[in-house]
Formats: C-alpha cells, sequence, structure tokens
C-alpha cells in the first residue's frame, strides 16, 4: 500500500509538475526578507452528499476543490494568499504576495527537507468511492423502512450521508515535509412523530474517519432507534420547569457544553491575547477536585481526529486541567511562539483558503468514580439533560446559553417526566467549581461534532461521563 506522501504528491505535485526544487524556491521567495514561519499548504478534497426524505432521494452532491495557501508569519503579522490553481506560476504569485510582510532587515533561511511521517490513525482510503451509488442510496431507504416500521407514530423521516476524501500536503521553510489522506463519513436521522395532534422531534447519526461499510445493519439500527425514542419521549414532555437548580449532564454529546463554554477559552490565541476568562491562570485551581479535561486528537478513526495538524505537527494528547488544576493551552506554531512554549498539534484550518489557529480535536472530560444512577438518585429536586441542540458562548466571559433536546425532571432520585423547552444559562468556568459528583460512564459523542470559530467550520469530537452539577446554571423554561 502507498504512503500517505507518496498519494499526496502524486496528487497534488505530479500533475504540474512541481517538486522539491520548486517547492525550495517558493519558500526562498518568502523568506528573503526576516521572517519567523512560512508553508505552503497543498490540499484535494472530494466531497459526495446524498439526501433522503419520504421515501424520495431529494438531493445529491458531488464536488472537488484543490488548491494551495502561501503564507508567511512575522511576529504578531500574518500574510496570506491562497490559489486554486496548483502550478509554478500560481506559487509565485502567491509568494510574492505575502513576501513583504518580514521584517527590515536580516534575512530568512530555508532548512534542509526533512520528512515527517504519519501516524496510522484511519486508514488511507476514499471512502467516497467504498459504496456504489445504488447502495449509498439503499442505506437511505433502509433508515426510511427502520423508522416507520418501530413506531406508527413516525409521520416524516429525513436521512443524510456524506463523505469526504481530503489529502494534502505541506511544505514549510524550516525543511519539514508532511502529508496526510484524511477519510470522513457521517449519517444523520431526523425523525417526526405526531401523536393526538401534537408533532415532536428526534434526530441522532454518527460517523468517523473511516469508510462507508461502517453503517453497518446494527449501526443504523441504533441510529434510527435513538431518533425515534427521543421523538416519542418529547410527545411526553412538560414544559420546562424555570429557575437555579441541580443540574444532572448525560454522557456523551452533552460534552458539547464542556467544548464550547470551556474549550474554547483553552486555545491558545484567545489566551496570549488575554480575551479568556482562563488567561494567565496556569497552575491556579479552575475546577473542583476530580475534573481532568484532555484535548486529544490520537484517537483511532475519531471524527475529531488527526495523524498531524495542518501545520505539520504529530496531533497529542495535551492535558488541559488536571484534578481542578489548570494545566496547559492548546496551541498552534504561531501562538506557541509568542508564548515562549511549545506547540501542541493544534493548528487547524478549515481548507487551503484558510489561516490556521489553535482549534480542538476531541475534547473530554475524564471519568470519575460514580455510578450515574447513583448520581440521579442523589437529587431531591433537579434536571437531567440527556442531549443538546444549539448555544451559544462568549469567550471573553465564559457566559453560555444551550437548549436540550431531550431532558427529563428528577424528583426525589428518580427520572418523572421529560420536559421540553429547556435552556441551560452559565458561565463556563463558575461552572467547573460546582461539579460536584462525576461518573465512571465516560463516553465520548457518535461523530456528529462541527465546531464554528471566526468563520471557519472544522471536524471535533466531545465526550464526558455523567456529571451532577449543584450550582451555577439557571434552567431557562415555560414551567413551574
Amino acid at each position: 500500500m502507498q504512503d500517505v506522501s507518496s498519494i499526496a504528491r502524486e496528487l497534488l505535485l505530479a500533475p504540474s509538475g512541481l517538486d522539491e526544487r520548486d517547492l525550495e524556491r517558493t519558500l526562498a521567495r518568502m523568506t528573503e526578507h526576516q521572517v519567523d514561519y512560512a508553508d505552503l499548504y497543498f490540499q484535494y478534497t472530494r466531497h459526495e452528499g446524498w439526501s433522503l426524505e419520504e421515501g424520495i432521494v431529494k438531493s445529491g452532491s458531488f464536488n472537488i476543490d484543490q488548491g494551495v495557501g502561501v503564507r508567511a508569519v512575522a511576529g504578531e503579522k500574518t500574510a496570506f494568499a491562497y490559489s486554486d490553481e496548483i502550478n509554478t506560476e500560481a506559487l509565485m504569485r502567491a509568494a510574492d504576495a505575502v513576501r513583504e510582510i518580514g521584517r527590515s532587515g536580516g534575512s530568512g533561511s530555508v532548512g534542509s527537507v526533512s520528512p515527517r511521517s504519519s501516524r496510522a490513525l484511519y486508514p488511507a482510503l476514499d471512502p467516497c468511492a467504498s459504496l456504489e451509488a445504488a447502495a449509498k442510496v439503499a442505506l437511505l431507504e433502509k433508515v426510511e423502512k427502520l423508522a416507520r416500521a418501530m413506531d406508527p407514530s413516525i409521520i416524516q423521516v429525513m436521512a443524510g450521508l456524506a463523505s469526504e476524501y481530503d489529502v494534502i500536503y505541506l511544505a514549510r521553510h524550516d525543511g519539514v515535509r508532511a502529508a496526510d489522506v484524511r477519510p470522513l463519513v457521517r449519517m444523520s436521522v431526523y425523525v417526526i412523530a405526531e401523536q393526538n395532534g401534537r408533532r415532536e422531534s428526534g434526530s441522532s447519526g454518527g460517523g468517523g474517519r473511516v469508510d462507508l461499510s461502517h453503517f453497518t445493519d446494527e449501526v443504523v439500527e441504533r441510529y434510527v432507534r435513538q431518533a425515534v425514542d427521543q421523538a416519542k419521549v418529547n410527545l411526553q414532555a412538560r414544559p420546562a420547569p424555570a429557575g437555579q437548580m441541580t443540574v444532572v449532564l448525560g454522557p456523551g454529546w452533552p460534552g458539547v457544553l464542556l467544548h464550547e463554554a470551556i474549550g474554547h477559552g483553552l486555545e491558545g490565541d484567545f489566551n496570549r491575547k488575554g480575551t479568556s476568562a482562563f488567561s494567565g491562570r496556569i497552575g491556579q485551581r479552575v475546577a473542583s477536585a476530580g475534573v481532568t479535561v484532555v484535548d486529544d486528537g490520537t484517537l483511532a478513526s475519531r471524527r475529531g481526529s488527526l495523524a498531524i495538524d495542518d501545520e505539520g505537527n504529530q496531533t497529542e494528547r495535551t492535558v488541559l486541567i488536571e484534578d481542578g488544576i489548570l494545566k496547559g493551552y492548546m496551541q498552534d506554531e504561531m501562538n506557541s511562539r509568542l508564548m515562549g512554549v511549545a506547540p501542541t498539534g493544534n493548528g487547524r484550518r478549515e481548507s487551503y483558503a484558510h489561516i490556521p489557529m489553535p482549534r480542538m480535536t476531541n475534547t473530554y472530560m475524564l471519568a470519575g468514580q460514580h455510578d450515574p444512577q447513583e448520581i440521579i438518585a442523589s437529587v431531591k429536586d433537579g434536571l437531567y439533560a440527556v442531549n443538546f441542540g444549539g448555544g451559544q458562548v462568549d469567550i471573553t466571559s465564559g457566559k453560555f446559553v444551550f437548549s436540550a433536546s431531550e431532558a427529563w425532571r428528577i424528583e426525589d432520585g428518580k427520572l418523572s417526566y421529560p420536559v421540553k423547552g429547556a435552556t441551560l444559562i452559565g458561565n463556563g468556568p463558575d461552572v467547573l467549581h460546582y461539579v460536584s459528583m462525576i461518573g465512571n460512564d465516560l463516553q465520548l459523542d457518535a461523530g456528529v461534532g462541527v465546531c464554528g470559530k471566526e468563520g471557519q467550520s472544522v471536524p471535533v469530537g466531545v465526550g464526558q461521563p455523567t456529571l451532577r452539577i449543584d450550582g451555577g446554571l439557571t434552567v431557562g423554561g415555560t414551567g413551574g
């Protein structure tokens, strides 16, 4: 089997007749004036998507995008240009566009070529080619039939299937050469149930850095069951209570609250600029004892994982908070250099047309010692949030608002009835101090996360065990 570097060179460089000499010449041009860092980021992406509604394929899409991003960094300044053409002329035009950022005096230098190997966290394959078109449509039709057969209240089913083949090649001014082949697939299921004139919805799905064979009969049935069960629960839901109360967060996807309310505040750029609630707090207690949060890009086949980041650095398992103490931040090349620390493999970009910045990969809280049933049984009156929809966060203050797509009222240690319309309002850094019980049931999400930052979207993973939070959260609802 070809290694990823050979695949990337054949796909990105060979068709235009580019070789190592062209890359060195371009980088030398970019570093004629003094710069701290420079790179060339080549990318080829093939994406395919199918959607089905009411048993009919409503849309199918297929697109290919390729290009090169050219970047030079001097101090805190970044010059960037990109082209959807990959050839010598386009490279030189882009190099000329960014070279003037260099500080006056001195000169840059280009290091000797140093290939950087890529770890095999996922297979170097094209998932778009892993099934015929008819088989992809049949997968979605299976979702439709399963959902309707599971419960007569299901009146509408929507399903989606997406696959992506992403190949990158990176050349840096210091001689580093790195490549990666990144498969990605995702299935989404959305159902609407109706009972006595009332309609409610449920959703599910998942995927990862695998091919479409991941969606076995067992996996598809699990997704459909989760969506149908959520819709049925919501049909019975009463208006959510309002006010401050103890909240229990379920395992897995509820970790999106951790991602948004806390994770972004631990990215290097916000802390270098002093705009995060965690700025300057390394070594200080920022959470209850027992709270340990990591960002781990090394998990095999996970949606948020990367063998290398978009600056050619290997991803890591970075401990952010350990037993309640702040240990570090997620770093890219520029911010780590300016802060005098090592990069952590968190430099990510949406595509060749975007500049990299510190971003999360798979961010989650480690498990504790408590049985999840013990946690629920310990709450006299509160809310159990099983699943979340959308949310909003202010990075500077840490304030957030999240809506629960499935939640239950807890009364006398038992789940008494489902509620709808519940929102959680709080402050991320504050909430960490109110974590009183941590479950032993750590789960990662099924593989659906997409993170947005400064207009760029990247795939991510989240996770956590069941958590009891005794304060700092206000439940917004319409019930008493």
